[in-house]
């Protein structure tokens, strides 16, 4: 059988290879979903995106499945419990932050704005592709989308954040042009 192409970021991780090969780039248009993962993407900064990959199942756990309704309810007490929860990343404020993102994911939608919506109006509701050859870290479009989300209170969401997110939920296509992804997503 002959050796699949995948970016060269997959590398030979197990882990890092299925996340590459079911989830990185393919449009998710729940807003729930896409709410989760620009949530993860924030408590990656400054780390491997393979440390949030094995605490995953953790983060899902301790943030109550990632549901806006109940993480913007919690407090002082859960911060605490969270910064005891060695199977995530503990940081006062990306969980502070997540609690922050939640509320104002709630304002969002109390305004009639679907998240989901918002994420996709950057880019008409159409993946932008990438030409699969530079690497960006961001892009004019990923400092308006964090401006946007800054402006409705969102923390976390600096534009190479975001460009990240939007690579991962397949708003923009960066499969390196040699990938066997490329096309399928």
């Amino acid at each position: 059988m002959a050796q699949l192409t995948r970016c060269a970021w997959a590398g030979n991780d197990p882990l890092m290879r299925a996340y590459h090969d079911e989830e990185w780039g393919v449009p998710e248009r729940d807003p729930r979903a896409l709410w989760e993962k620009l949530q993860l993407d924030g408590f990656q900064a400054g780390l491997a995106w393979i440390t949030v990959l094995r605490k995953r199942d953790a983060f899902r756990k301790g943030f109550k499945n990632f549901e806006p309704e109940k993480v913007a309810k919690f407090g002082e007490a859960d911060v605490e419990r969270l910064l005891g929860d060695a199977g995530i990343i503990r940081s006062r404020q990306k969980i502070e932050a997540t609690i922050g993102n939640a509320r104002a994911y709630l304002e969002m939608a109390a305004a009639g704005e679907d998240f989901a919506d918002f994420c996709w109006s950057f880019v008409d509701g159409e993946p932008l592709r990438g030409d699969g050859v530079e690497v960006l870290a961001k892009t004019p479009l990923s400092e308006a989308v964090s401006k946007e989300l800054k402006r409705r209170g969102f923390k976390f969401v600096g534009p190479t954040i975001v460009y990240a997110w939007m690579q991962a939920v397949g708003i923009v296509n960066d499969h390196s042009a040699d990938c066997f992804r490329r096309d399928r997503v």
